[in-house]
């Protein structure tokens, strides 16, 4: 009987999707929540697209600049880990070997077993130093160009997100009703955003689209509410 091709579905985020999350969910959110407060407390579209514009702005710059700190940091860290494993694995060899039988313990390989592995990476100190970083610690080596790509990454998808909120107030001269086109166009957005993270993530995508929606229109509620009581009890 022909037999059916296996054919193994695993989801591999990459960092650039990742960043595009980080930025595009805060990107719709934060200026949307600005947007809606803005609406219950002035009477100027013009007011709204111009604090609007300056938060993305600065929150695009802000996002970026986190993004690429974070990236940096994370280079660092690996690098400092590695010294320290290379310092090991000359200087304490045998505690090194121990680790690694402890290692291959957990997959339910015995020492009998794991002697000639060890023995093979005793000879590579540059792959033993590899396997430790990996299969200890956690840690795989970080693209030398992540940081600045992350920053433009997060920083781009952070525009694209917050400057949908803002599009009815760009058109629309009358606060209120500019409000309730920027909330359909923005709830849509989240939707759509959400649905498609949880399909990249492996996430249930009705249930993504649908949490994203929530958290940003608790935010913008929430945001539209104070404003709102601040102005009313303001002379």
């Amino acid at each position: 009987m022909p037999q059916t091709e296996h054919v193994e579905r695993h989801f591999t985020a990459s960092a650039t999707i990742r960043d595009v999350v980080i930025g595009m969910s805060d990107g719709l959110t934060v200026p949307f929540a600005l947007a809606a407060g803005l609406s219950g407390a002035v009477a100027s579209t013009g007011i709204i697209v111009t604090a609007g514009l300056a938060e993305v702005a600065a929150g695009s710059i802000a996002m970026g600049l986190g993004g690429y700190l974070a990236a940096r940091s994370d280079a660092e860290h690996y690098e400092s880990e590695r010294l320290r494993e290379v310092s090991e694995v000359i200087e304490k060899p045998e505690l090194e070997q121990a680790e690694v039988h402890e290692i291959f313990q957990n997959y339910g390989i015995t020492d009998e077993e794991a002697a000639p592995l060890v023995c093979a990476l005793q000879r590579s100190p540059e792959k033993w130093v590899d396997f430790m970083m990996r299969f200890e610690l956690g840690l795989e080596r970080p693209d030398p160009k992540r940081a600045l790509q992350s920053a433009v990454t997060i920083a781009l998808a952070y525009v694209a997100g917050g400057l949908i909120p803002l599009l009815s107030y760009f058109v629309v001269h009358e606060v209120q009703k500019a409000l309730m086109y920027s909330v359909v166009v923005t709830i849509v957005a989240l939707f759509v955003f959400g649905f498609v993270k949880g399909r990249f993530t492996g996430a249930r995508a009705l249930r993504s689209a649908l949490q994203t929606v929530l958290i940003g229109g608790v935010a913008a509620a929430a945001a539209f509410a104070l404003a709102r009581l601040v102005s009313r009890g303001s002379p």
